[in-house]
C-alpha cells in the first residue's frame, strides 16, 4: 500500500514560495494619510523639544549626568560581555548587509525593485539628516564630558542624536514597513520597537552615549519611516526607468520589441467611502513586464490555419490542383496511350 509522505513546515514554506513566480498585482503599499501626518508632526515637535531642552541646560542635561554617575556598567557586569556583541544590531555596517541580503531576495522572488530601492532610500535619509545634526550640534560623550553639569554642545563630538539607535529604527522598521500583510507588519513593527529600545538602553548601559542622545534618535529614526510614503511616487517612477532600461538592453540584444511598462493604478478617494481621508489604503503598483512577450506582428490580409494550407516545395505543390481527388485513394495515372 503506498502512502503519502507528511510534508514538514519547511516543505510547506517553500510549495509557498514556488507559486509566486510573478510579481504580486496588489501591494499593500503605506500611504501618506491624515493620521501619519498628525504623527509625523507630533515627532518633529518632539525632536525640537528634546534640542531645546538641551541646549538650555535643562533636568534633561541634569538626568543625563546623573545616570552617568551611576555608571550601569558597574552595577550589572555580569551582562556586559552580552551586550556588546547586542548593540551590533544598531551598528549600520552589519546591519545594512544583512537587511539588503533579505531585501534582494524578495526583489527576486517578487521581480520588483522596490524593496532595495526603499531601504536605500531609507538610508540615504538616515545618513542626510543624523549626520548633519551630529555635526551641526558636535556634542561630546560621557567619556569625554569636560564640564560637570554642561550639555557639552559645539564641542567637536558627534553623539547627538545617537547614530545607533536611529540605525536601529530605521533598518528593522523598514522590514515592517515594507511586510506584505497587516498581520506580518504588526509583528514586525512590535519586533522592531523592542530591537531598537533595547539596543539605545545599551549604549546608555556602555556609557557611550548620554539617555538624551538615545532619545533624539528615536525620534530621528521615526521621523524617517514616517515620511517614507513622500518618497514612495519619486521611487516608482526611478523603477520604471530602470525597468525601461532593462527592457530596452534585453530588445537590444534579441532584436524583440521592447515591452511597454504597465502603468500605476492609483485608487479614487471617495467621500466616506473606502477611501476617505484619514485612513491608509492599499496602493497598487506597476506590475514588471520582465516575462511579458512582445506581441506577435502578421502580415496582412485573411490567414489560414495549419491544417488548411498547401504545402509548397521549390518545384511547386506537391498535390495536383485536382478538386476531386479524394485523399487516401491509390489511383495512379496509366502510361502510355
Amino acid at each position: 500500500m503506498r502512502t503519502e509522505r507528511n510534508l514538514t513546515r519547511l516543505d510547506r514554506l517553500f510549495a509557498r514560495l514556488d507559486r509566486e513566480p510573478e510579481r504580486p498585482a496588489h501591494l499593500d503599499v503605506p500611504r501618506m494619510s491624515q493620521h501619519r501626518v498628525v504623527l509625523f508632526g507630533a515627532t518633529l515637535a518632539f525632536y525640537l523639544a528634546i534640542v531645546v531642552a538641551v541646549l538650555a541646560t535643562s533636568w534633561l542635561v541634569r538626568f543625563d549626568w546623573q545616570v552617568m554617575f551611576f555608571r550601569p556598567y558597574q552595577q550589572w557586569p555580569e551582562i556586559h560581555g552580552f551586550l556588546d556583541y547586542w548593540v551590533v544590531l544598531g551598528q549600520r555596517g552589519p546591519t545594512a548587509v544583512m537587511v539588503a541580503a533579505w531585501l534582494g531576495w524578495r526583489s527576486w522572488r517578487q521581480h520588483t525593485l522596490r524593496p532595495l530601492l526603499m531601504f536605500g532610500a531609507a538610508l540615504l535619509l538616515l545618513n542626510a539628516t543624523v549626520g548633519a545634526a551630529k555635526i551641526g550640534m558636535g556634542r561630546l560623550g560621557p567619556h569625554y564630558a569636560t564640564v560637570i553639569g554642561s550639555n557639552e554642545m559645539w564641542q567637536g563630538g558627534d553623539i547627538f542624536p545617537s547614530g545607533h539607535t536611529a540605525n536601529a529604527v530605521v533598518t528593522w522598521g523598514i522590514l515592517a514597513y515594507l511586510a506584505s500583510t497587516p498581520r506580518t507588519r504588526r509583528y514586525l513593527s512590535a519586533l522592531s520597537a523592542v530591537v531598537s529600545l533595547s539596543v539605545g538602553l545599551t549604549t546608555v548601559y556602555l556609557g557611550t552615549h548620554w539617555l538624551s542622545d538615545v532619545v533624539l534618535g528615536w525620534a530621528a529614526g521615526l521621523l524617517i519611516l514616517l515620511a517614507l510614503p513622500w518618497v514612495e511616487p519619486l521611487l516608482t517612477r526611478v523603477e520604471a526607468w530602470i525597468l525601461g532600461i532593462r527592457n530596452a538592453w534585453g530588445a537590444r540584444r534579441t532584436g524583440a520589441p521592447a515591452p511597454v511598462p504597465a502603468p500605476a493604478l492609483v485608487p479614487q478617494r471617495g467621500p466616506g467611502g473606502p477611501g476617505a481621508p484619514g485612513e491608509e489604503q492599499p496602493v497598487r503598483e506597476p506590475v514588471a513586464t520582465a516575462r511579458t512577450r512582445a506581441p506577435a506582428y502578421l502580415a496582412p490580409g485573411p490567414h489560414t490555419a495549419r491544417c488548411e494550407r498547401t504545402p509548397v516545395t521549390p518545384q511547386g505543390p506537391r498535390r495536383p490542383p485536382h478538386p476531386e481527388r479524394v485523399r487516401g485513394t491509390s489511383a495512379r495515372p496509366l502510361a502510355g496511350g
